[in-house]
């Protein structure tokens, strides 16, 4: 092939692009399906965590009547269970419920007490409601579904495996756990089991 024939090839070689659509498109469509597949991940995420909201809200107004039996209850939390095994079957799910006295217990970390000199710590002999009547100042609210006017804490976690099978490689755990959890107070059908009143150190 003489040198002439060689230039006129390599030459009609750069003038031909019809191959490179090809070759871009190999090139941008891995980046493409993450994205996309990143982008459900999270709006599946967000779906769930608001479905789940409004799931346990219904449940809680449910189980504030004051005649919710412990079966009652069970029903109640295999309801919400369907929800979340609806849109995750492979979930795992914990329920739990917490009352306490007032609905302004129920925000607080540690059981209430009167802050009698001012220095926000419970000491000083100041006394606090000791709600779960072990003689401690711990955690505030008691497990379960309490009494009559009591304040219920009802929270739901569910974790699931990700929808996106990639996490791993951009950093992400593997599973996804979304929660929910509301504060409705007891029918008042009855009276109010009283806390008892402890002390705080001198």
């Amino acid at each position: 092939m003489t040198a002439a024939r060689l230039r006129q090839l390599a030459g009609s070689a750069r003038r031909d692009d019809a191959g490179a659509t090809i070759v871009e498109f190999g090139l941008i469509l891995p980046v493409m399906v993450l994205l996309i597949m990143g982008a459900f991940d999270v709006g599946h995420t967000l779906y769930a965590t608001t479905t789940l909201q409004g799931a346990v809200q219904k449940a809680t107004r449910d189980s504030s009547l004051e005649t919710a039996s412990l079966a009652q209850q069970a029903i109640i939390d295999a309801r919400v269970t369907q929800q979340v095994k609806f849109l995750a079957a492979n979930a795992n799910i914990t329920i739990t419920r917490r009352n306490y006295r007032s609905f302004t217990a129920a925000t607080q970390v540690m059981e209430q007490f009167t802050d009698s000199n001012n220095n926000g710590i419970c000491d000083n002999n100041e006394p606090y409601d000791d709600d779960n009547r072990n003689g401690t100042r711990d955690q505030a609210g008691t497990s379960g579904q309490g009494s009559a006017k009591d304040s219920v804490l009802y929270t739901v976690v569910a974790t699931y495996p990700r929808m996106f099978p990639l996490a791993r490689m951009i950093g992400l755990a593997p599973t996804t756990t979304v929660r929910a959890s509301t504060i409705l107070n007891n029918q008042p059908y009855g009276d109010q089991v009283l806390a008892a009143v402890g002390h705080c150190n001198p």
